[in-house]
């Protein structure tokens, strides 16, 4: 007589996929050095509650939580199947497989192990899973790692923008506004006195230009006579000088 169809909806179906760490593959050492998990959802679609348990073909490799119990009409469940670390061996992993058995509860039910002693063979339902042992592909990898920079850039960046954003809110509005009409009144007179200096300037310059022209004539005999009485007295201080180096030379002597 053919079993009823599972009634538990299974997530995933068919297999329970385990990754190893591709870098200790590719350095000759197992890839599932540490525990790796997956998990298994049951949901109940049913008016009844349902006992269930999970049975593997290796129970030294794996820890099943739960491993079994009772999934109440219209609820679901999350098993945690942990892969224990081990030795990978490709060879191995189409021996692991997984089942998941259940069975519809009495209503008057008050003792579950009795509940599994009992039930006739035509009463209980199960399905399959298979055991998939897969490594990250290296441009998974190294895709996973620049998102990561890319993220950690990001967050960088907008914690930045959000400390320059908050740094004028601890200015009170009177405060800002105060610092704005002091920026624009020192602007206003830098101006002036740059207008102020180029007036001086173009002044000054209409000024000596008017004044060399008119004192030009009158002023040059002057300035020869100053000229020729400077050269005078040099040159009779140049005499003097010698004069009496030449004497205290002698004296020396």
């Amino acid at each position: 007589m053919a079993r009823p169809e599972q009634v538990l909806l299974l997530e995933p179906q068919h297999e329970l996929r385990f990754r190893g760490d591709i870098s200790l593959w590719q350095n000759k050492f197992s890839p599932f050095t540490d525990v790796v998990t997956t998990t298994l959802k049951l949901a109940n679609p049913t008016d009844r509650s349902v006992c269930f348990k999970v049975k593997t073909t290796a129970p030294r490799r794996y820890c099943v939580r739960p491993n079994s119990g009772v999934i109440d009409a219209g609820t679901s469940i999350n098993v945690s199947v942990m892969l224990q670390p081990f030795d990978y061996d490709p060879n191995e992993k189409s021996k692991h497989k997984f089942m998941v058995q259940s069975l519809l509860a009495p209503p008057d039910m008050t003792d579950t192990e009795g509940v599994w002693k009992d039930a006739k063979p035509e009463d209980l339902m199960d399905s399959k899973l298979r055991c998939v042992f897969e490594m990250p592909a290296e441009n998974e990898k190294t895709h996973e790692m620049e998102s990561n920079k890319i993220s950690s850039s990001l967050s960088k960046s907008e914690s930045s923008t959000l400390s320059m954003k908050s740094m004028p809110s601890s200015l009170d509005d009177g405060e800002v506004k105060k610092i704005m009409e002091e920026c624009k009144r020192l602007q206003t007179e830098v101006q002036r006195l740059r207008e102020e200096n180029k007036q001086i300037r173009e002044d000054d310059g209409l000024r000596m230009r008017k004044s060399t022209v008119m004192s030009a004539p009158h002023s040059s005999p002057a300035v020869r006579v100053k000229e020729e009485g400077l050269s005078a007295r040099v040159i009779a201080l140049i005499v003097l000088f010698f004069v009496v180096g030449v004497i205290v030379g002698k004296l020396a002597l």
